[in-house]
């Protein structure tokens, strides 16, 4: 499945609304759309659109997770039930801010 990323840079600030699964096809396109996070101190992750995420992805958000700790902070807005799920399962619910 095609991963779909709106990208909004106002910075300090970056906004992505990822669309669809993050997975292993999909995860270098996410962690590519999330960049070097140069002059980024708060990274919002709107994932109303998320339908499920894999280990790979769960790797991107601890690698940009580690990388954006140094300098601010990164949220993650919408998650729906099953995504959500993933994230208590795995133990991200309790290392990323979720709101």
């Amino acid at each position: 499945m095609a991963l779909d990323i709106t990208v909004t840079e106002d910075k300090p600030r970056l906004t992505l609304a990822p669309q669809g699964e993050i997975d292993t096809a999909t995860a270098p396109q996410f962690e590519a759309a999330i960049g070097t996070l140069d002059g980024i101190t708060e990274l919002q992750l709107d994932f109303s659109g998320v339908e499920y995420v894999s280990s790979a992805g769960l790797r991107v958000l601890l690698k940009t997770q580690k990388a954006i700790s140094k300098k601010g902070t990164m949220t993650l807005y919408n998650v729906n039930e099953a995504v959500m799920e993933v994230f208590e399962v795995s133990g991200f619910s309790g290392i990323l801010t979720i709101r």
